[in-house]
């Protein structure tokens, strides 16, 4: 199995170490910048990069369950505005990411 999957704005991750799925949507612009970090399903996690607009990837991981949101742009807010849905999931990803990155 294929442990990471990659669209324009997305990024997605299996972490066998742990068995979970997560994903990342990220945009970034002159504007500012806003961060949705999402716990997947394997199913969602399969079915990632079969379609041919990344909008569509993107609404696929917009379904499974918001584990922590940053947005930081001059439309709406004032300053960088945090909301931490699921703290213990949002914590895994970050683990399992830096687990990765010592592995290369």
């Amino acid at each position: 199995m294929k442990d990471k999957k990659q669209g324009n704005n997305w990024t997605a991750f299996y972490d066998p170490d742990t068995g979970r799925y997560f994903a990342e949507i990220m945009y970034t612009s002159r504007e500012g910048r806003e961060q949705y970090d999402y716990e997947i399903t394997s199913e969602i996690y399969a079915r990632l990069g079969t379609f041919k607009d990344d909008v569509e990837n993107e609404r696929l991981i917009k379904t499974a369950k918001l584990s922590y949101s940053f947005e930081n742009t001059m439309y709406g807010t004032l300053g960088p505005e945090r909301t931490v849905w699921d703290e213990e999931a949002n914590n895994a990803m970050r683990e399992s990411e830096k687990r990765k990155s010592r592995k290369k």
